[in-house]
């Protein structure tokens, strides 16, 4: 049958059956691919350089979760606010296209070693020990959905933009044609009367009816509403929760042991004081008078007149000298020595060796607690962060957060919460995360929407799933909850009314030409001749802050009324102080470098104005509506 088989296989009728079976497949068995055919899969288009869908939401996402963690409960993510972070993240990938290719066009490009030191030098990336720490760079990587090659595709760009920049802002320079007169505008000073009308010198209010607490209830709902509650499951996989499947035999101790053997060694240490001086003459005296019993402040003294210095360097190992010579002698004399002068770029050194701590090395029995309790964490992490993208893909193929919770034993607490993190009924809510990581938590949960689908996301030394069952909007709490509230708030605005009617008398009488301490004596108020201030508001005291801009705005002496912190506050300009720029050199240089700094940030900015003109630039505003989600 099977040799049939291959005769038939040969014949043309078999031939076109083959090809009307693989023509059928591929309409039906791939019918996204035929159905995609001849439509425009990029958001934009950068020259011949596309920004495809993914990037472009991958991107978006990242600046939101940037966002959330900025501005915490305040970040209120709605359509408004993901329409322009999905058109910002957007520009900027346009930006870094177009910034590539005309480094590609100058034939300017960012060389791997470039690339490596700059992450290297990343202060953010290191560890206590001040070294590059792979698992922060790991860490890094998953806050921001990235993969290593996409790190360090970022990194590239930084470096292009950091050439091309530097050759743009070169060219700036703040001219003192600018930087006088703005320095003479930043230094001026003025003094002003003051009359101040506080709130809680008014008179008591009469006291409210029920009807009138209603209606003032009614007119200011912001006041007396509950907040925005929501309803939220949230599954939580923590590396604490799976150290319980972690087993480490001996030989995974001894292996983690040596590699690292280092952070259970310590090396010699060396209590050092130095002189360095600016001849061998005076550093081999020095050095006599050393071995011969001087004191510190002695040979300090005899290190500075012979034009030298003299400094308690510390306790330091052998890696910490910089200078191999000077290290070198330093390590070689007993306790209590004084080196022979030693020859550097900066002179010649002399060491007194106060005390040496020995080298000291653990063994693995004295450290194999510590050691499995710190390997046992690393393992957790590990398969914490394995499982947790076991998880992403399963709810990424549409199932359930309470069928994977259950299949990959994820904790699942069902929380409502305000964005603030209190619960309905009074009190903090019970949130399944540390404290350090309650916060972040809150912020997800008011950054997602309802219907979105769960994501796992990194929060300390977990990951988290949230999905939004139910969202509570803000509604007017009941009258009988929030009465004496309400009478309070009703008191303050009876107040507040009080003073403002005061103030508006005082800056009506002073309007007409009368002197302002007439009219405060007048009207029993409290005056001030306040000055001279400056622009800062916050160095303006005892003048009200809320005066500062409205005085210096003032070029006459016509009143000016503004409601302040404790009531109103009615001022009048009496005198302008000029400033003369030629008298402060330092601040006229200070101005200048000012200027220049602005100039080159505009330079920079009109510079990739050009480049995106330049580079062609389409964008699909049907795929950004995707994007933004909408």
């Amino acid at each position: 049958m099977l040799t049939a088989l291959r005769r038939m296989a040969g014949t043309w009728v078999a031939k076109i059956l083959f090809a009307l079976l693989i023509l059928s497949f591929a309409v039906w068995g791939i019918e996204d691919v035929v159905r995609n055919l001849g439509r425009e899969t990029a958001v934009a288009r950068v020259g011949d350089s596309a920004i495809e869908l993914t990037e472009a939401q991958n991107a978006a996402r990242r600046e939101m979760a940037r966002l959330a963690r900025q501005l915490g409960a305040r970040f209120d993510p709605d359509e408004n606010v993901r329409r322009a972070v999905a058109a910002a993240s957007l520009e900027q990938l346009i930006s870094d296209r177009a910034l590539r290719a005309e480094a590609q066009r100058l034939g300017i490009v960012a060389p791997a070693a470039a690339v490596r030191d700059t992450v290297f030098s990343i202060p953010g990336l290191r560890g206590a020990d001040g070294a590059f720490s792979r698992p922060i760079f790991d860490s890094l990587l998953r806050q921001n959905e990235l993969n290593e090659a996409q790190f360090l595709q970022v990194v590239a760009g930084d470096v292009l933009r950091q050439q091309l920049a530097g050759a743009v802002r070169a060219g700036a320079a703040g001219p003192d044609a600018l930087a006088a007169p703005l320095l003479a505008w930043l230094m001026e000073r003025r003094v002003a009367e003051v009359v101040q009308v506080a709130r809680a010198a008014m008179p008591e209010p009469e006291a409210p009816t029920e009807a009138q607490l209603r209606r003032f209830q009614e007119n200011n709902p912001a006041q007396f509403s509950a907040p925005e509650y929501r309803e939220v499951a949230v599954a939580v996989l923590s590396a604490e929760a799976v150290a319980g499947e972690i087993e480490l035999d001996e030989a995974t101790l001894a292996q983690a042991f040596e590699q690292r053997r280092a952070q259970f060694e310590t090396p010699e240490r060396r209590a050092l004081r130095q002189a360095v001086l600016p001849t061998e003459e005076a550093a081999r005296a020095l050095a006599e008078a050393w071995r011969g019993g001087a004191d510190f402040a002695a040979i300090e003294a005899q290190a500075v007149a012979a034009g030298g210095t003299a400094a308690d360097l510390g306790l330091l190992d052998r890696a910490a000298m910089p200078i191999e010579t000077v290290g070198a002698a330093a390590f070689a004399a007993p306790a209590g020595g004084v080196t022979d002068p030693v020859r550097s770029p900066f002179g010649w050194h002399v060491l007194q060796v106060e005390r040496v701590e020995p080298a000291e090395s653990r063994t693995l029995a004295q450290v194999r607690g510590a050691l499995r309790l710190e390997v046992a964490r690393d393992r957790a992490l590990d398969l914490a962060y394995e499982r947790a993208n076991r998880v992403e893909d399963a709810l990424a193929g549409g199932a359930g957060l309470a069928d994977v919770a259950q299949r990959f034993g994820l904790a699942v607490a069902t929380v409502t919460t305000d964005a603030a993190g209190n619960a309905p009924e009074g009190g903090a809510a019970s949130l399944p995360v540390p404290e350090a990581q309650r916060a972040d938590l809150l912020r997800a949960i008011f950054a997602a929407r309802q219907g979105d689908a769960p994501r796992m996301t990194e929060m300390g030394e977990a990951f988290v799933a949230i999905e939004i069952r139910e969202v509570r909007p803000p509604a007017l709490r009941p009258f009988e909850t929030v009465e004496a509230q309400v009478r309070a708030a009703y008191l303050a605005d009876a107040r507040r009314r009080a003073a403002e009617e005061r103030a508006a008398a005082v800056l009506a009488a002073a309007g007409t030409g009368r002197p302002l301490s007439e009219v405060a004596e007048e009207a029993g108020l409290p005056f001030q001749r306040v000055g001279p201030f400056g622009r800062n508001p916050a160095t303006a005291a005892p003048l009200p802050p809320e005066l500062v801009a409205p005085l210096f705005e003032a070029s006459g002496q016509a009143p000016t009324m503004v409601e302040t912190r404790d009531g109103f506050a009615v001022a009048r300009l009496v005198e302008v102080l000029r400033f003369d720029p030629a008298s402060d050199p330092l601040g006229l240089g200070r101005m200048r470098g000012e200027i220049e700094q602005s100039m080159q940030d505009e330079l920079e900015e009109q510079f990739a104005v050009a480049l995106r003109a330049r580079a062609n630039v389409r964008i699909n505003t049907q795929l950004l509506e995707q994007v933004s989600g909408r």
